[in-house]
């Protein structure tokens, strides 16, 4: 019963949608201080998370693919 209540306080954390955005973006990169990391683990939103997460991911993806595509347009990966 315990971790289920350790789940609900940690959805009601403080951090806004926008800094979990802002802590994920920073995590892709692979740049992140210690002391912050330790801050965000404290803070954030684990459903906020799991969704910027996603979103990021979904990103990533369509710009990858969209850079594939510009670059076979041009014809520069061409003959």
């Amino acid at each position: 019963m315990k971790a289920g209540e350790d789940l609900k306080q940690a959805a009601v954390r403080p951090l806004s949608f926008v800094q979990t955005m802002r802590a994920v973006a920073w995590s892709f990169f692979g740049v992140r201080r210690g002391a912050d990391y330790e801050k965000d683990v404290a803070q954030l939103n684990p459903v906020h998370v799991i969704i910027a997460g996603i979103a990021g991911a979904v990103l990533f993806v369509l710009v990858l693919v969209m850079l594939v595509q510009w670059v076979i347009g041009s014809g520069i990966a061409g003959t």
